[in-house]
């Protein structure tokens, strides 16, 4: 009988910082120990305390300059937590899971994103959207940090991250899927609002500064461009991918771009 792949794991435990990042952490079951800095009140402290308590997890408090020591100087809003190693999943899993919330998915392939504050405000977006996954690559790239963690405030728990040793065999097996897959440039020649969002869809978002590769380029088959109108220069990728993000979400919905 063949066996389902485990999702692979980060290898090693991360402390997760914040209130919403703790908070969603605990309720995804990835929690080991909590920790709370004294005198911390508030509904979502409460509601931290109840779910620890719930799962019958240890709950530390501990003055504050200790928990600021403990988190690296990290801003912790007086809460963190040990958790369970990230488990990301492969392009098969995610494919599946994606599958199985709707016939025709909407994935994010990021292209060796750097900047954790990035990827976690585009985890965060994309979550949001309806989006059904991310797609990064192993080597020289940002994983699931606990910045990361907390900059998505939440929606790293929930929405499947898959990591995939090459990205262009990953377009590839997309497209063999039934997948459109377009990229993203400052040059592309189509303005994002004239892009058919419908059917299942990847969109590549480059790294910051180099953009998307010249072999991930080649292989889409078709390169979008956001207009900019002022003199500001470009957005950066978690910005850039929220804006085509939501167009696809309002598309898929029901609207449609002009021919």
């Amino acid at each position: 009988m063949k066996r389902t792949p485990k999702p692979e794991q980060s290898g090693r435990e991360d402390l997760v910082i914040g209130r919403r990042a703790v908070l969603e952490a605990l309720r995804s079951g990835n929690v080991q120990r909590v920790y709370l800095a004294e005198g911390q009140k508030g509904a979502i402290v409460g509601q931290i305390a109840r779910e620890a308590q719930r799962q019958g997890l240890p709950l530390e408090i501990m003055p504050r300059r200790e928990l600021q020591r403990l988190a690296g100087g990290g801003s912790h809003q007086g809460v963190a937590a040990l958790a369970r190693p990230y488990s990301y999943l492969n392009l098969e899993q995610l494919l599946e899971r994606a599958r199985a919330g709707r016939e025709d998915p909407f994935l994010i392939i990021l292209d060796h994103l750097q900047d954790p504050q990035n990827l976690g405000s585009l985890l965060r977006t994309a979550e949001a959207a309806g989006m059904d996954g991310i797609i990064i690559p192993q080597d020289r790239s940002v994983r699931i940090t606990p910045a990361v963690r907390k900059v998505a405030a939440g929606a790293a728990e929930r929405l499947p991250v898959a990591r995939v040793v090459n990205l262009a065999d990953a377009v590839q097996r997309l497209k063999k899927e039934g997948f459109w897959v377009y990229g993203t440039a400052a040059d592309g020649p189509l303005p994002y609002y004239r892009v058919d969002y419908r059917g299942s869809f990847a969109l590549v978002i480059g790294s910051e500064g180099k953009g998307i590769s010249r072999l991930l380029r080649e292989k889409c088959d078709g390169i979008i461009s956001i207009p900019m109108r002022g003199p500001g220069g470009s957005l950066n990728a978690a910005v850039a991918a929220a804006v085509i993000v939501y167009a696809a979400a309002a598309q898929r919905e029901g609207w449609l771009s002009e021919e």
